[in-house]
């Protein structure tokens, strides 16, 4: 099931709805969807390397215009929509730490975590619900992103022959590799 998946998420790279596939998950996980953009930046641009650029400017615009939607949604309408999404994804204890010492480093908190796999709705959400203002939110949102889909282009574009033979021999062990990775970044985000 894994290779299949595999398959068909490399295939999708090939296709002419691709960019609009992956620019639509970035824009929805800054906001509110739980899936990385990762899952379809890498195979994208495994699969078409000459394309590595035009790929990482994709998911950073779209994510970027999903942080914005994100904020709004902790701005306007934080108790009808923000308030469930983060209770939703078990959220509330980062949620609350954040907005304690959000004032005071909001903005390292923006770049940091948008450079990170951890959930960049949760920072989203949190900036527009403590009033962090936009323009700062904004810059941070696209130098971080910015660095974390060019960096992860970049790598696969100058050594994506043997990063591609590396996970096609080894899938399932990259699979469970990663996946392990995440269940224990959710692990320590609920105890931090």
């Amino acid at each position: 099931m894994i290779r299949r998946l595999y398959n068909w998420t490399l295939g999708l790279a090939e296709r002419r709805s691709a960019m609009w596939w992956l620019g639509g998950v970035s824009f929805v996980e800054s906001s509110f969807f739980p899936i990385p953009p990762d899952a379809l930046l890498i195979p994208m641009v495994l699969a078409a390397r000459a394309r590595a650029w035009l790929i990482a400017a994709v998911c950073t615009a779209s994510s970027v215009a999903g942080a914005l939607l994100g904020y709004a949604l902790g701005f306007f309408a934080f108790d009808a929509i923000g308030q469930p999404l983060i209770a939703f994804y078990g959220y509330e204890e980062q949620f609350a730490s954040f907005t304690e010492g959000f004032g005071e480093w909001g903005v390292w908190a923006v770049a940091f975590f948008g450079l990170t796999p951890f959930p960049f709705k949760v920072i989203t959400i949190t900036s527009g619900f403590v009033g962090m203002d936009v323009v700062p939110f904004l810059l941070a949102s696209i130098v971080s992103r910015a660095a974390r889909f060019y960096l992860v282009a970049g790598l696969l574009w100058k050594f994506g022959d043997p990063i591609r033979d590396f996970i096609e021999k080894r899938l399932e062990w990259v699979v469970l590799g990663a996946s392990v990775l995440i269940v224990l970044g959710f692990v320590a985000l609920k105890y931090l």
